[in-house]
């Protein structure tokens, strides 16, 4: 089966910075969208940041543009998430998700139906 393992979680003072890891196995890493999603307690699954491994597009969400950076290693089937000036808003659990890049004569940067998932890794913001 695939699998999706986030890491890399842990307690951080606001400004600070954090980087998880999402590692991909029995899948595929030659052109798979994948994406970091976030949800806070009480408040809903929300996408945080997405890149394709073919091209290395990425996208942000505007929450986060300018503070996070998406990137790949291929080489370890791995897709990093480095966080900086990190808020205290931005604590929740950490997870990803993935889908094959190109589905139905498009190709994507983010996952359309996150058919593979990851458990999640906390991300604490405070002082």
């Amino acid at each position: 089966d695939v699998q999706l393992q986030a890491s890399g979680g842990g307690l951080v003072q606001p400004g600070g910075s954090l980087r998880v890891s999402c590692t991909v196995s029995r899948f595929s890493f030659d052109d798979i969208a994948v994406g970091w999603f976030r949800q806070a307690p009480g408040k809903d699954r929300e996408r945080v940041a997405c890149i394709r491994s073919g091209d290395d597009s990425t996208y942000y969400e505007a929450s986060v543009k300018g503070r996070f950076s998406i990137s790949s290693d291929k080489a370890k089937n791995t897709v990093y998430l480095q966080m900086d000036s990190l808020k205290r808003e931005d604590t929740a659990v950490y997870s990803c998700a993935a889908d094959p890049a190109y589905s139905d004569g498009y190709y994507y940067t983010c996952p359309y139906e996150s058919k593979y998932r990851g458990q999640g890794t906390l991300v604490t913001v405070s002082s």
